[in-house]
């Protein structure tokens, strides 16, 4: 019990860091909560017009993601390894020094797949690309990623990791309800056409 608690709550530290809002202050941005979603991660920090703080944000949101499920399994032991996952997704979701508003997830549960399983991050990350650009909708592309994964994760991980990322979808799909919302209404902006 006690390596499960150390993995989830160093996880979720990790996960929590906020990386698109301390970028865009560092740049000069200001808040990023004040622009565009409010949300602090890459698609919204790209509202800024700063492509590279956007590549910046999403790497760095995947890397806390790989970087926690790495040290948990380090640290701790492999078999907490998927709860490391899952506490990071959630600490970067919702992180308690922005009470609690953070990102949507995407990036960050990419990044613990790769800590996870590699075959399993490169499946997911080619669904996410080749939905993307077959409907030009972000967060088609990101859904499509998070559905996938559990299935991935059976064919080339184990039951554990499957579960996590089970959960890790259905947390990034809840963050996603505003944009299924608009997805089901025709109105999810494509890529390219602003906000």
């Amino acid at each position: 019990m006690t390596n499960a608690l150390g993995a989830a709550i160093l996880a979720a530290l990790l996960g929590s860091i906020p990386f698109g809002l301390l970028l865009t202050r560092a740049a000069g941005m200001g808040d990023i909560r004040a622009i565009g979603s409010g949300n602090i991660g890459a698609t919204n920090v790209l509202r800024t017009g700063s492509r590279k703080l956007a590549a910046a944000t999403l790497l760095l949101d995947a890397l806390k993601g790989t970087v926690a499920v790495l040290v948990a399994r380090w640290l701790f032991g492999p078999e907490w390894a998927p709860l490391a996952a899952l506490a990071a997704v959630l600490g970067h979701c919702f992180p308690p020094w922005l009470g609690f508003r953070g990102g949507k997830g995407v990036a960050t549960a990419l990044g613990v797949m790769l800590g996870l399983s590699w075959p399993v991050f490169v499946v997911s990350a080619l669904f996410w690309l080749l939905a993307a650009k077959l409907s030009r909708i972000s967060s088609v592309g990101a859904l499509a990623a998070m559905a996938v994964a559990p299935l991935a994760a059976l064919a080339f991980a184990d039951g554990r990791t499957a579960l996590a990322l089970l959960a890790v979808a259905a947390i990034v799909f809840w963050r996603h309800h505003e944009n299924i919302a608009r997805l089901r209404a025709g109105t999810e902006p494509r890529i390219g056409a602003g906000k």
